[in-house]
């Protein structure tokens, strides 16, 4: 994977997780656009960013802000990192830039205030409705839910496996190339259907990290 090639546009990436995952990826390489519904806010994300990347020895980091569908047009890949409450409407935003393209859903379907309760929406998960939003021409990929913002917005090893659900297995292989590069192990768990699963552990792991006070992630044995 030639990384300095690849754009990467993060929708909404101006909330904690999409945050985490423009500084990991910026740092691997990637060229990375940071959306927003306000262009003026994702630029200060940038330009933030940018400037955490000189202050701690990073390097120059490719890093931009636009809005989201702005940030979507330019991308060759795009994650969409937004609240469930703002899912519907972000995908109808950028259903024309992402024609074509790999699209990977990170959205999970938290309904506040009761987000440690399983609480799958009608369409089956975020990731199907995605799918079905965004038409058969966008090979949706669902990932990433059960990694923790804090994780990403840290310099540790994140400690995680990852779920890597979708339609096209290519498009999943091509997410968990990428997510190699930031040192996070994705696996095939099977068509989008399953990205139920995976968005449903959200709640458990909320309910485990309210427990014993950290940030649980998963692990997959025997593999």
């Amino acid at each position: 994977m030639e990384k300095s090639a690849i754009t990467v546009g993060i929708v909404g990436g101006t909330g904690d997780l999409g945050a985490g995952l423009a500084r990991r990826l910026a740092r691997a390489g990637f060229k990375v656009i940071i959306g927003s519904r306000h262009e003026s806010q994702a630029q200060v994300a940038a330009e933030s960013l940018k400037a955490l990347a000189e202050s701690s020895g990073w390097g120059s980091l490719q890093v931009s802000g636009a809005d989201n569908s702005d940030a979507a047009t330019a991308a060759d890949l795009v994650f969409v990192t937004v609240p469930f409450s703002a899912h519907s409407a972000t995908l109808e935003s950028i259903h024309e830039a992402v024609q074509g393209k790999v699209v990977v859903d990170v959205t999970v379907p938290l309904v506040p205030p009761k987000v440690a309760r399983v609480q799958l929406p009608e369409g089956g998960s975020a990731g199907q409705i995605a799918q079905a939003t965004l038409g058969e021409n966008v090979r949706v990929v669902s990932a990433m839910q059960n990694v923790a913002a804090a994780h990403l917005n840290s310099d540790n090893t994140i400690d995680c496996d990852v779920l890597v659900t979708g339609n096209n297995k290519e498009a999943r292989q091509q997410v968990i190339d990428m997510l190699e590069t930031i040192d996070v192990k994705g696996f095939h768990a099977g068509m989008i259907n399953n990205a139920a699963a995976a968005e449903a552990l959200t709640s458990v792991l909320i309910n485990i990290n309210k427990q014993y006070k950290t940030h649980a992630g998963i692990r997959l044995t025997g593999v």
